[in-house]
């Protein structure tokens, strides 16, 4: 049998470890510019920011297409795709 992957880029990856990359790639400030939403402009924490994202989804989805856009097509660059 085959193995079917999935086209899901995020598939595996955890709301946890996006929002840790995002972080130490851009840092709170720059994620709080390209994501307008408060948790990250107010006193931003880890938790805080996982909690609100996982309330409310248009946020979170917001936050998943940066990862994409940022994270995902630069490993793509680095590493080429596999």
């Amino acid at each position: 049998m085959t193995e079917e992957k999935s086209k899901d880029p995020l598939q595996g990856i955890t709301l946890e470890r996006i929002l840790t990359e995002l972080q130490a790639q851009v840092g709170w400030e720059a994620l709080a510019e390209k994501v307008d939403i408060r948790c990250f402009k107010e006193n931003p924490s880890l938790m805080s920011s996982l909690k609100f994202l996982r309330r409310t989804p248009w946020a979170r989805s917001k936050v998943e297409r940066l990862y994409i856009k940022l994270i995902c097509k630069q490993r793509v660059k680095t590493y080429g795709k596999k």
